[in-house]
C-alpha cells in the first residue's frame, strides 16, 4: 500500500514539468514579442506574468496534492 501512495503522490507532482515547459515556451516568445515591437513592452510583460503565474498554479496545485496523498493515506 505505502508504494502505491509514493507512486501516486510522484505522479502528482509530475505537473511540475508542463508547468515548466508552459513557463519556457511563454518566456521565449515574449521576447521575441518585445524584440519586434520594443514600444509593446509593457503590455506584453503584464500578460507574460499572468500567463506565468497561472501555469505555475497548477504545478503548486499538483505538489498540494502529492502532500495530501502523501500525509493523509498513511
Amino acid at each position: 500500500m505505502t508504494q502505491l501512495i509514493a507512486i501516486g503522490a510522484g505522479i502528482a507532482v509530475l505537473t511540475g514539468i508542463g508547468a515548466g515547459i508552459g513557463i519556457g515556451l511563454a518566456t521565449s516568445k515574449a521576447v521575441d514579442a518585445i524584440a519586434r515591437q520594443p514600444e509593446a513592452e509593457p503590455k506584453i510583460k503584464i500578460n507574460l506574468v499572468l500567463g506565468c503565474a497561472l501555469a505555475e498554479a497548477t504545478a503548486i496545485y499538483g505538489f498540494v496534492i502529492a502532500l495530501l496523498i502523501i500525509l493523509l493515506l498513511k
